[in-house]
């Protein structure tokens, strides 16, 4: 969607310009409604990416990324544990939290 504005309104600007150039009132014209409308077009765009990525993407991240620690955690477990102190090496325990 916000693909086709873009497309449309370098189109329209360059075809037509006579069309562009029509003031709506005073010096508002409609080459500079759309250009203006670009930025809520682009606004919708992002919140609708977050939106999908916080409901569909992070979700499966979140879950992908406790399987790994549980894998982590039972290799570690059954590792002999090393000389000394009798503490299993702990591997990954650097985490990375998501917005």
């Amino acid at each position: 969607m916000s693909v086709g504005g873009f497309l449309l309104y370098v189109l329209l600007s360059s075809f037509v310009p006579a069309v562009m150039n029509q003031p709506l009132f005073g010096h508002l014209t409609i080459g500079l409604t759309l250009g203006l409308g670009q930025f809520v077009i682009m606004g919708v765009t992002a919140w609708c990416y977050v939106r999908h990525m916080r409901t569909r993407v992070d979700p499966l991240a979140r879950g992908l990324r406790s399987r790994l620690h549980e894998h982590e955690n039972r290799r570690a477990r059954s590792a002999a544990p090393p000389q000394g102190n009798g503490q299993p090496l702990q591997h990954g325990t650097r985490g990375f939290r998501t917005w």
